[in-house]
Order: structure tokens, then C-alpha cells, then sequence
């Protein structure tokens, strides 16, 4: 079977070929779009692995090109962006993304958190249960589903993980820099905001059935009953 490729989105051909000749480096395999609607096209052929997409495109606001991946996929996507505003990334983020650089970059630590979601969503989990259950919601770690009482809930991959690891830790307080490492698995030295986007879009999708917690100064716990 041919392996699916890392699809890069950006107009600016020096970004993209550095950041392509670090990826083939590693062995990883590159395709890339100068503007939005070529992406989304190579996006639909490609079946990529994960996208690594620019916010600033010359046709299509990569906003809305998260949107429209986000609506027909659950591809993993990064942004790398130079637009640093914290609401630019609060809103990319609830938009689906998983993870969001800020130009200049340093492309060896592109490179890792591309390895990470990677990691993260095709792993294996071994030594842990196969099913997990907190009260109507249920995840089958082999078939990576969540059900709410009997039916499918549609989460993310970097939303299914952040749910299992809460879920295997069940009414421990577990702190933002910890969920970060274990669950997007880099350490993480920026705004831990991120964790908040995510949590507070894995509430949404859970609605009443179980409770994520805000433990105040420290982070997160999932509750049941």
C-alpha cells in the first residue's frame, strides 16, 4: 500500500520547500498547494496524513479551509501562520485544528510535532483496557469510537485522545502541562490555552452525559455521577 503523504498549504514557495526537504528528510512523503482550492482538491485525491496549512492564502481564507477539511475529514492539521493574534488562534483551534506555529519557525520542531500527531493517532494502546466507560459515554480504543448512549459521537483524533487519557484517569486532577505532554505529546512551551480550546470543544460534544471539571489553578478532571 502506498503511504499517504504530508500535505502542505502555503503560498510562499521558500516556506514550503524548506519545509518539505526537512520532512523528506525524515522520510516522510510531501505534496503542497499554493492556494486553498488546489489544497482542498489534493486534500480529497491525497488522503493525506496530516496538512500543515497557512492562514494568509491568496484565494481562500485558511480558516475556512480548516472548515471545509474539518467538515468531510478528521485529518490531523497544523497551522503555521504569522499571524499570532491569540484570538487567530483560539478560533483556529476550535475550528478543528490540532496544533498552531507561528512564523518563524523552527522546522526541526515542526518536524516533531508532525511526528507527534502522528504518534498520537495512529498508536496502539497496550497494557490499558480495550473499553473504557464514564457513566452513557463509551470509547473502544481499538476502533478509536465514542458512543453516548448507544450512538456515535463524531470527536476529532487529538479530541479522542484528550478524552480516553481523561477518561483512564477518571476524577484525578490533571494539570494543563500534563495533559500536554502526555496527550499531544511534545513538551509545550507556549499558551496553554490550547488545552482550554480543546477541552471546552470536548464538552460541547459530550453535553450532559459526563462532566470535564475546571480544577481551579491546576487544570482538569473528568467526573461521573
Amino acid at each position: 500500500m502506498a503511504k499517504l503523504p504530508i500535505l502542505i498549504i502555503e503560498d510562499e514557495e521558500s516556506i514550503t520547500s524548506f519545509v518539505a526537504m526537512y520532512l523528506e528528510k525524515e522520510g516522510f512523503i510531501v505534496v503542497s498547494a499554493l492556494t486553498g482550492a488546489e489544497g482542498l482538491r489534493l486534500a480529497s485525491e491525497k488522503q493525506p496524513r496530516v496538512v500543515i496549512l497557512d492562514l494568509m492564502l491568496p484565494d481562500i481564507d485558511g480558516f475556512e479551509i480548516c472548515r471545509r477539511l474539518r467538515h468531510d475529514s478528521e485529518v490531523p492539521i497544523i497551522m503555521l501562520t504569522a499571524r499570532d493574534a491569540a484570538t487567530d488562534k483560539v478560533v483556529g483551534l476550535e475550528l478543528g485544528a490540532d496544533d498552531y506555529i507561528t512564523k518563524p519557525f523552527d522546522p526541526r520542531e515542526l518536524v516533531a510535532r508532525v511526528k507527534s500527531i502522528l504518534r498520537r493517532s495512529e498508536a496502539t494502546i497496550r497494557g490499558e483496557p480495550v473499553t473504557l466507560a464514564a457513566g452513557p459515554v463509551t470509547i473502544d480504543s481499538s476502533r478509536r469510537e465514542i458512543t453516548i448512549n448507544g450512538k456515535e459521537a463524531k470527536m476529532t483524533a487529538l479530541e479522542f485522545d484528550l478524552l480516553h487519557y481523561l477518561m483512564l484517569n477518571r476524577g484525578l486532577a490533571l494539570s494543563r502541562q500534563q495533559l500536554l505532554e502526555q496527550v499531544w505529546g511534545y513538551d509545550f512551551f507556549g499558551d496553554t490555552r490550547t488545552v482550554d480550546v480543546h477541552i471546552n470543544q470536548v464538552r460541547k460534544k459530550l453535553g450532559k452525559a459526563v462532566k470535564i471539571e475546571t480544577v481551579r489553578s491546576i487544570g482538569y478532571k473528568l467526573v461521573c455521577g
